[in-house]
């Protein structure tokens, strides 16, 4: 979705739009029976915040830096990626 999300830009601006591309960066991805979604975009972060348990297949992890989530990672946690997504876009 991404990448199509991408493509519409690209088009527009070939045609002189000179439009920014400011979607928030995300993907999914099933490793056999694990669904990982990750949404944002960290290089840099001050720390690391997790809440639940990988090994329970249940968890949430924020890419913090102070007190703006850059990345959020989860596994069968598709609310909260929905949830970091929205609260992503509305402040940038």
């Amino acid at each position: 979705m991404i990448a199509k999300r991408h493509g519409q830009t690209v088009a527009r601006n070939i045609l002189a739009a000179r439009e920014e591309f400011t979607q928030v960066p995300f993907f999914w991805s099933a490793h056999y029976d694990v669904s990982i979604n990750y949404v944002g975009h960290a290089e840099k972060w001050d720390r690391v915040d997790v809440d639940g348990d990988a090994s329970e297949r249940d968890v949430t992890v924020r890419f913090m830096r102070g007190d703006k989530a850059l990345a959020v990672a989860t596994i069968f946690r598709d609310e909260a990626s929905l949830d970091a997504e929205a609260q992503m876009e509305r402040s940038s």
